[in-house]
């Protein structure tokens, strides 16, 4: 049932204080008004700038403070909601959290409640055996549906089905005010609501989704083409391309839950993900763990807020870089408790939302994240071997407008022993900025100068390559087929 729904039955349940977060008030003030005539209840608002307004619309003297107009609610007999925008701020107030635990028993006997609605979660522990706390999704695709019909209407235009399908999409994710606010962006800009205008609602999406504080909506998604090697991982993601239809679900397959990648910094876990959101073509979102968990007394709202866009965008690959960072700042209570009711999301999720999560110091990770049912399966992504590394070359050369078959990749290949993928692509940057200098073209000798002159971190790092190789081998799989073996026989045949 959606949270908003849910209101007239607690209050029917004898819940006297709700909490509602949401950034909309005027979305969410607007469904509350419908349901509470339904269930025969007043309305009351409060903001500190007007104070207490009445069902019809009269402010009430000398209710701007809090602590007053908590006192005029005690004596309203009706049953009622009481609207609170702004009161969250002032639960810090010893006389108001007394006020509000005193009005609890006597509103819930009245079938009244007080409903806070605010869009970060401040709640002092006091109040949290008393306070139903319920997350506000983001408009669905009828809520968005019904406010471009509106504006369509407005402007006399018919939309076709397909493009009302694909803009409504396309603003998922998005505040009612901030989808509100596309539409007519991109109809002032001449658009008249056709496939050709999606663009636009996009680029509104990524610069309001650049607002938020921990998430990015990443664009520049990649292909499983762009990534050198990691066959194994390959295949397990091409069997699963699939795994979000609609004939998935009728053939009884769950939802893919996500995807845990550690490993050796450099070797592609980040181009990983990007190319699972291309291969699905779904949208793809990254979170900055490390930000959210910077502000401790904020980390729980900050990922109910990631969740709450996350999940109004699904199907969508959620990319959470380096997760470790986020277990560096949990040592208190509050940051564990945040990270606690993120790993219990990961188990219980419904929606298509699936995490990538990368991690290159494993000694951080606590043996619970790796619990089955947190993730569909954990990979170890090693230094790339001699064919990835000749894969890889080819790769960066090419994207860089040269011919892969003028150069000796075998020997080039050879000569990179224990380079991650990212120090091979720093080989062909720098070979082409001595060319450059040079004022000639690439040639293989300016590769080779650049690979003898460069030490590679797996080197300098021997010993601690060593313990993530023993960590990981029996607790992940390999991401890339094991070539030894293959390379064995190879040799022996040609001898």
């Amino acid at each position: 049932m959606h949270p908003l729904r849910q209101v007239g039955l607690l209050v029917r349940s004898r819940y006297a204080v709700l909490y509602l977060l949401t950034h909309e008030e005027a979305r969410v003030e607007e469904a509350l008004s419908v349901q509470a005539a339904e269930e025969g209840l007043e309305v009351w608002r409060w903001r500190s700038t007007s104070g207490l307004v009445g069902p019809g619309g009269e402010p009430v003297a000398g209710t701007t403070l809090p602590a007053a107009a908590l006192r005029h609610v005690l004596g309203v007999p009706e049953p009622a909601l009481f609207l609170l925008e702004d009161m969250h701020d002032e639960l810090g107030d010893p006389g108001v959290r007394r006020l509000v635990r005193d009005l609890e028993p006597v509103l819930a006997a009245r079938r009244q409640a007080l409903v806070l609605i605010a869009p970060r979660l401040v709640l002092p522990v006091e109040l949290e055996k008393d306070v139903a706390v319920l997350d506000v999704p983001l408009p669905d695709e009828a809520d968005l549906g019904a406010l471009l019909d509106e504006i369509a209407a407005r402007e006399d235009l018919d939309v076709e089905p397909d493009a009302r399908d694909l803009l409504v999409r396309s603003a998922l994710g998005l505040t009612a005010q901030e989808a509100r606010r596309a539409f007519w962006r991109t109809r002032h800009a001449g658009g008249c609501f056709t496939a050709a205008d999606v663009a636009s609602i996009q680029e509104e999406k990524r610069r309001a989704l650049g607002r938020t504080r921990f998430l990015e909506y990443w664009e520049r998604q990649r292909t499983l083409e762009d990534v050198g090697g990691l066959d194994v991982l390959k295949a397990w993601l091409q069997e699963r391309a699939a795994a979000f239809s609609e004939e998935a679900r009728a053939f009884g397959l769950p939802v893919p839950r996500g995807l845990f990648l550690l490993g050796v910094q450099g070797c592609g876990k980040s181009l990983m993900a990007k190319a699972v959101a291309g291969l699905w073509q779904v949208p793809l979102l990254r979170l900055d763990v490390g930000a959210v968990f910077q502000v401790r007394e904020r980390a729980e709202s900050g990922l109910r807020e990631t969740i709450r866009v996350a999940e109004s965008l699904a199907p969508v690959v959620l990319w959470i870089d380096e997760l470790e960072k986020g277990f560096l700042a949990t040592a208190d209570d509050l940051g564990g408790r945040a990270l606690g009711d993120f790993l219990t999301w990961m188990q219980e999720k419904t929606l298509p939302v699936f995490v990538v999560a990368t991690a290159n110091d494993v000694r951080m990770l606590p043996p619970e994240l790796l619990r089955k049912g947190r993730f569909d399966e954990v990979f170890f992504v090693d230094l790339p071997n001699v064919h990835e590394r000749l894969r890889i070359l080819e790769i960066h050369l090419r994207s860089r407008g040269r011919d892969p078959d003028r150069f000796d990749l075998t020997a080039l290949a050879e000569e990179t022993e224990r380079f991650s993928g990212a120090e091979i692509e720093q080989v062909v940057v720098s070979g082409l900025f001595l060319a450059f200098a040079a004022s000639r073209d690439l040639e293989e000798e300016d590769l080779v100068q650049v690979i003898r002159d460069t030490v590679p971190l797996a080197v300098t790092m021997d010993d601690r390559l060593k313990e993530l190789r023993e960590w990981a081998r029996p607790r992940a799989r390999r991401a890339s087929a094991d070539t030894r073996r293959v390379d064995f026989f190879e040799d022996w045949h040609e001898s």
